[in-house]
């Protein structure tokens, strides 16, 4: 006969720690916001501010800023920290370069943010569909920039420098947290691959931008953070986002600690001082929050210093 213990039965995996006062997600039912969510369901796209709960929604798609998702919602990768669905992913849609671009446009978007998930069971990691996507948001939006966050095209050979034949102005791979958590958060990926990818992408082709982001409070020391810093900066990578976790479930990976604001800005101080050219770092940031405004705000100083 089973013996029950009901103290112990739903008793989360991972509890999840009350959220400080500094990081709320607002609700919205500005105009903005609603025609943000029509234009991408009525496209049939996904974003990953959706799939990934992202807690800054409701202030970007009030400013008709969505960061789009390709090649499907379903990854094929299970990093313990993301709360994309895990799974088999269904056929590419071919029709989908033309769905971003027409919804790029109707956004009227000075800037671009295209993401996806990991599709290894790709023979080019997806880096194609990429390539169609950048091309045709560029030929249906030629004074709109376009920024990729990819994959790290692990065991993908030189797959990633299709991506870079479309010039992408901005090419961001996240390194996410440091080397000693990798095995735990990011199994599937591997941090010197990361870095790799990042170096290659700029020696590859110097008039593209890289950057990358880092997530806090999974259980780094501040001597891992900086020593991150230094590697990626020896990878030559211009820009850095520095921002808080935040477990989405009691299933994901336990979150260590919440870092406050000030550590984050004196973080990103650091950050500067090391010299990427541009840096975020709060709770909140992610990788394309304020990604359209941090980018004009660079072109801006660079023609002023000319």
């Amino acid at each position: 006969m089973k013996i029950r213990h009901p103290e112990k039965e739903n008793k989360p995996i991972n509890p999840i720690k009350k959220k400080p006062e500094w990081i709320r997600s607002k609700l919205s039912n500005s105009k903005e916001f609603f025609l943000t969510k029509t234009i991408v369901n009525n496209n049939n796209l996904v974003t990953v501010c959706q799939e990934a709960n992202c807690p800054n929604i409701t202030e970007c798609w009030s400013k008709r800023h969505a960061t789009f998702m390709i090649m499907g919602d379903t990854c094929t990768r299970a990093c313990a920290f993301c709360d994309v669905k895990t799974g088999v992913p269904g056929k590419l849609d071919q029709l989908e370069p033309v769905k971003i671009a027409e919804a790029v446009k109707k956004l009227d978007l000075r800037h671009v943010v295209i993401t996806s998930v990991d599709r290894d069971d790709l023979e080019d990691g997806g880096s194609n569909h990429f390539y169609e996507v950048i091309n045709q948001t560029r030929k249906t939006n030629p004074n709109t920039t376009v920024e990729v966050l990819t994959p790290d095209f692990l065991r993908k050979g030189d797959a990633y420098k299709k991506v870079l034949e479309a010039k992408p102005d901005v090419f961001n791979h996240n390194i996410e947290t440091v080397p000693s958590l990798y095995l735990k958060v990011r199994p599937g990926s591997r941090y010197f691959a990361s870095l790799e990818l990042l170096k290659n992408a700029k020696l590859h082709d110097q008039n593209i931008f890289t950057k990358s982001g880092i997530m806090l409070g999974l259980g780094e020391t501040r001597d891992e953070i900086l020593q991150v810093m230094d590697d990626l900066r020896t990878a030559d990578v211009d820009f850095l986002t520095i921002g808080q976790y935040l477990q989405p479930s009691t299933k994901h990976y336990p979150l260590d600690r919440y870092y406050d604001p000030k550590e984050f800005d004196d973080l990103g101080t650091i950050a500067k001082a090391k010299g990427f050219l541009l840096v975020s770092s709060s709770p909140l940031t992610r990788s394309s929050y304020h990604a359209d405004e941090d980018f004009a705000k660079l072109k801006a100083n660079r023609i002023n210093s000319h």
